[in-house]
């Protein structure tokens, strides 16, 4: 038997912020997913890619990646696993600044990142998880963008697994010294 399960958008607390549940056709055979479609995304308003560049991480139970907001737009979803995704609005001249989303990514739910954006989330996989990243822009070093701790007390994100700062297995020593939400926020008025 044939089950559908159609393309659906919801835009968030996030100013161009919008979770994409794919199209999924499942039968006895398993599941073929639309991973994008630039007909839907257009037909649903939203404007994606196109892309430059994918990356394919694969983190450990617990680990966290991010938060990270660099000028590029940023499509991300996993390809095996489970993460909790978390989005921190860092633009300083958007009407939703300081807004922070967070999404439970499991096959199927992606999120379209606007840029200056920023994008993180934790592992919440038994073993590991894939996250897959498309990017409109090519990483390079030095490129525009602002980082801010995941441990930010201030963010509120209930990350599920509780995380230790020391632990460089759970969180880089980057993203641990990174600066807070409100230090990043000061450092873009001045």
């Amino acid at each position: 038997m044939v089950r559908i399960d159609d393309f659906t958008t919801e835009s968030t607390a996030i100013d161009g912020l919008h979770v994409v549940r794919m199209k999924q056709i499942h039968d006895e055979r398993g599941t073929v997913r639309e991973f994008f479609r630039a007909s839907a995304m257009a037909d649903a308003g939203l404007h994606a890619g196109p892309w430059q560049q994918l990356n394919l991480t694969e983190t450990s139970r617990g680990a966290v990646r991010g938060l990270h907001g660099e000028a590029m737009t940023k499509f991300v979803s996993v390809v095996h696993g489970t993460v909790l995704g978390a989005y921190v609005d860092a633009r300083p001249d958007s009407p939703t600044v300081g807004a922070v989303v967070t999404v439970p990514i499991e096959l199927g739910v992606q999120v379209l990142v606007p840029r200056g954006v920023l994008n993180g989330f934790q592992s919440t996989s038994d073993g590991v998880s894939q996250y897959l990243y498309c990017f409109d822009d090519e990483w390079r070093p030095g490129m525009a963008g602002v980082a801010v701790t995941p441990l930010d007390p201030a963010l509120g994100i209930a990350w599920p697994i509780p995380i230790d700062a020391d632990d460089r297995a759970q969180l880089s020593a980057k993203d641990a010294a990174a600066p807070t939400l409100a230090e990043v926020l000061a450092a873009q008025r001045s």
